[in-house]
């Protein structure tokens, strides 16, 4: 009879000992048995994440004509087609196809993001069943399970290792640590982060170096893996800030429109006793007045210009709205690892026993000088004065596995981060890593073990039956072995152990990584081993290694906090690390630091206040990510979330933006994200901003430009019934200005240049509705200036003895050169437009003028126009008296402008 594994014990796996954990679980280093394997797979389930079907796509283009303004167009093509406008009916029924379209492409984001994740999990494993090694699909893993791995391998489960040898692990998917991570079978604290747990692995992650066996703790959903893709699909998709504005709008303009047609139908007939027949066609010619039908299609051009000059820089957009929602952004939380910083280990400072040196540079390009006491020197004169310079050097470039390669420009690293950085110093000394290799070749080896912690190499010195001993490892370790240090003049002298505790103390306050670096001479043997090493060993010096922060993310950060956007860093590094990189980056004094165990303390109330004044969270889990985000939001903050790893997924999907990195990202992250950073680079972000912000503008400028038209359009045949007059413009004319002209001048604000001070400016409020206080009456004001228009050039054509036709020829003339004029002064809502650059335009501005000349000239002129849009040829006067009337319009709103400025000052 088979035992089955039982649940889970109370303490965390990682906190039991290796041989504990076996015993929990009913297994043993030889592993299960085949029935032993078979009774557990029934009980736990296949080792894979659970799928889940997405809703058919009837349902999908169903969800998409849920939507007001997508009611509001069809309603606008249900009354061109009532008039019997068939084309224009057609044309408003594409835009409704055109967004619905939209909508369907962008739905079943999440779910690709979850298929991501599933495919992290290793298709196959080496497992020992009934005392022999097997090769076996990775989804027949059960819990007891005992799993060998390699270099190479990526873990297919959550496993407890029970024997490891030179064992690193990539975990950078799931902590966000930079470098790999070494691994013993060693218990850790039960409450340790993710990310200490030195005994512990995790599926989806990356044997980078050595072997190891391992037991299986946990299969499929209970991974942690399978944790954080529970925490995706319990993440509901948020509407971004504009999609709610819009929707407000919409319904705004719905009941707008429906309560005037309405109340215009009402007072027509039992006011005024016309025919209900007739009334019915005002209230019809006033709904067609009153929609803006081109806006939604303007808008989605709008945020189609905004993601080609997004793709520009390097920022590729996967979700529409997204483009305009970074304009909106209160709040940046960025990652640190190769987001703010480059993901290069990069040697900072060099101590020897009497000297402290600075290092220029970052990152693995061999660009930087060595500098001390404020000079920079040539490694010549800095071998001359400090030959234990050159002892450090030639152990950082023997003592090394690793290479660095030039290639397009760039260095690439085949190898451990750290031994790349240690490479680049002694190139930056002036040595050539790859001729001194081949001039001292090596002669034995000692492997970096975690239970030593360091790594040993010898080579030929030119004495004959001696070998140089090279050793770097944890300084602390160096320290407890080495009696003698090397002065910087290369003379031996007794280890003053306090100096170089304090200097290790110092650097780790940086939040620099520590090295030692020391060197023994032997006597020649057949190996190298760790008794040689420990043979009269002297320390040579310290180096400091960090992933420094990108140049441009300094001036980036300096650039968000300029446009009020507050940083904030989430990462899965250590606390100490973490606030030093903050304070490169110029993140502001006295940063306040939360690690993860500290967030998991405070509840909801008490992290809501704490994301108000901390701006580094270090050693945080997903869950704790997740949190934060929901935090911020919770304070009204409109959140972007950068990440790349697995564990920055779920925040990455509930932020209002959240930015994936294309280049080190995950699929998962970047499935989840509605923005992928070309280059990794937090400056992109900065510059995505800028561009939302320019988006979000140029909208507010077509809204601004287009509601006024309407406006006008509907307010005079509002005083035409009020007044019992005929109406100044037939509702055809109306539906072909709107369609025509007004969509052309309007396309062209889509194209605007970003302002001078759209980065100097604060957020603006997430709740700040489209139709702002100013907007509103921006929109009453150009509404009653252009209904005077319309209906003075109306009326004066009539006195002057014109019939109706003409009448309405020259009011739609006048409209349409209103439209001209306040083109002009809209792309600029509050600064002038008298300057040059206001009133040459752009050339596209020019075009769409020029277009719409040539438009309006067919209306006029044109006879078959003529005939089907009832309009005369005018006089070239009456041209001018319309052209003189838009002037006089732009006038006008340039003197609001100059009151209004005049007013905030």
């Amino acid at each position: 009879m088979t035992v089955a594994a039982p649940a889970p014990p109370a303490p965390p796996w990682h906190a039991l000992a290796s041989e504990q954990a076996l015993q929990q679980l009913h297994s043993s280093v030889q592993g299960l048995s085949g029935g032993q394997a078979a009774d557990r797979l029934r009980q736990h389930g296949p080792n894979r994440l659970a799928s889940v079907a997405p809703p058919p796509l009837w349902r999908r283009i169903a969800a998409q004509f849920h939507n007001l303004l997508i009611y509001v167009l069809l309603a606008a093509a249900a009354t061109t087609a009532f008039m019997g406008h068939w084309v224009d009916a057609a044309v408003i029924l594409a835009v409704v196809g055109l967004n619905v379209g939209i909508g369907v492409l962008q739905e079943g984001r999440a779910e690709k993001a979850l298929d991501a994740i599933r495919h992290l999990l290793a298709p196959q494993a080496r497992v020992w069943r009934d005392g022999r090694l097997h090769d076996v699909d990775a989804t027949a893993l059960v819990p007891g399970d005992v799993v060998a791995l390699a270099s190479g391998d990526s873990l297919p489960a959550d496993v407890r290792w029970l024997q490891t040898h030179h064992l690193r692990v990539d975990e950078s998917a799931l902590t966000g640590e930079s470098v790999p991570v070494d691994k013993s079978p060693a218990a850790s604290p039960a409450d340790a982060p993710l990310g200490d747990r030195c005994g512990m692995g995790h599926a989806g992650t990356l044997v980078t170096q050595g072997q190891g066996l391992a037991v299986v703790v946990a299969t499929g959903a209970h991974t942690e893996m399978g944790r954080i893709g529970k925490l995706l699909a319990s993440v509901e998709q948020t509407t971004t800030p504009l999609v709610r504005h819009m929707a407000v709008l919409g319904r705004s303009l719905t009941l707008a429109v429906l309560g005037a047609a309405l109340g215009l139908f009402a007072f027509g007939v039992l006011v005024r006793g016309m025919p209900m027949g007739e009334v019915f066609m005002t209230a019809v010619g006033l709904s067609v007045a009153a929609i803006p039908e081109g806006l939604p299609a303007i808008m989605s051009i709008t945020l189609a210009i905004g993601v080609q000059r997004m793709a520009a820089r390097h920022a590729v957009v996967r979700r529409l709205p997204a483009v305009e929602t970074l304009g909106a952004v209160t709040v940046i939380c960025s990652d640190k690892t190769g987001t703010l910083t480059r993901n290069e280990m990069t040697v900072q400072q060099v101590v020897l026993a009497d000297q402290t040196l600075t290092v220029d540079g970052a990152g693995y390009a061999p660009v930087g000088a060595l500098w001390h006491q404020g000079h920079a020197h040539q490694p010549a004169e800095l071998f001359r004065e400090a030959p234990a310079l050159l002892a450090l050097a030639e152990a950082a470039a023997l003592c090394n596995d690793a290479a660095l390669h030039p290639h397009d420009g760039h260095w690439r690293l085949s190898g451990d981060p750290t031994e790349g950085a240690l490479l680049t110093l002694a190139m930056k000394a002036g040595i050539a890593p790859p001729e001194l290799q081949a001039e001292r070749p090596r002669l034995g080896v000692v492997p970096f073990e975690s239970e030593h912690r360091y790594m040993a190499t010898a080579h030929a010195n030119g004495t004959p039956g001696t070998w140089t001993v090279w050793v770097k490892g944890a300084p602390e370790r160096l320290l407890a072995m080495c009696h003698q240090q090397l002065q910087t003049d290369g003379q031996p002298a007794p280890l003053d152990r306090a100096h170089w505790l304090q200097a290790i103390e110092q650097q780790a306050q940086a939040g620099r990584r520590v090295l030692a670096l020391a060197r023994s001479t032997v006597a020649a043997g057949p190996g190298l081993d760790h008794t040689h090493v420990a043979q009269g060993l002297t320390l040579i010096g310290l180096v400091g290694i960090i992933d420094p922060p990108r140049d441009e993310a300094i001036r980036a950060v300096a650039r968000c906090q300029a446009a009020g956007i507050r940083i904030k860093m989430i990462t899965g590094d250590h606390a100490v690390t973490a606030s030093a990189i903050a304070g490169q980056l110029g993140m502001g004094p006295g940063l306040r630091t939360l690690t993860g165990p500290e967030i998991e303390a405070l509840d909801d109330a008490t992290l809501q206040q704490a994301v108000q004044t901390v701006d580094v969270f270090a050693r945080a889990s997903p869950e704790h990510k997740l949190r934060l985000v929901r935090a911020l939001q919770a304070q009204g903050e409109v959140v972007a979330m950068t990440g790349d790893g697995v564990n920055d997924a779920p925040a990455l999907k509930q932020a209002d933006v959240g930015v994936a990195m294309g280049q080190k990202g995950t699929e998962a992250a970047k499935q989840a994200g509605a923005i992928v950073l070309a280059d990794d680079n937090f400056a992109s972000i900065a510059q995505a901003v800028e561009e939302g912000r320019t988006v979000y503008d140029n909208l507010r400028k077509t809204v601004t430009f287009l509601l006024p038209i309407n406006g006008g359009e509907s307010l005079s045949l509002l005083v035409a019934v009020l007044l019992g007059l005929a109406l100044p413009i037939a509702p055809v004319q109306i539906l072909w200005v709107n369609m025509v002209s007004s969509i052309a001048l309007a396309m062209v604000l889509a194209f605007e240049p970003t302002e001078r001070d759209v980065m100097h400016r604060a957020p603006r409020p997430p709740h700040e509705p489209m139709l702002s206080a100013f907007v509103v009456w921006r929109v009453l004001l150009v509404s009653g200036l252009f209904t005077a228009g319309i209906f003075g050039a109306y009326q004066w054509a009539l006195q002057q003895g014109h019939g109706v036709e003409h009448a309405r020829t020259l009011a739609v003339n006048t409209l349409v050169a209103m439209e001209v004029c306040y083109l002009f002064s809209v792309r600029y809502l509050k600064n002038p437009s008298f300057h040059w650059q206001g009133v040459r335009g752009t050339p596209r501005v020019l075009a769409a003028v020029g277009a719409v000349a040539v438009l309006q000239s067919l209306f006029t002129y044109v006879p078959f126009m003529q005939a089907l849009f009832h309009t005369q040829a005018l006089p070239g006067v009456h041209l001018a008296l319309a052209c003189g009337i838009g002037a006089a319009v732009l006038v006008l709103l340039e003197l609001e402008k100059a009151v209004l400025r005049q007013m905030r000052h």
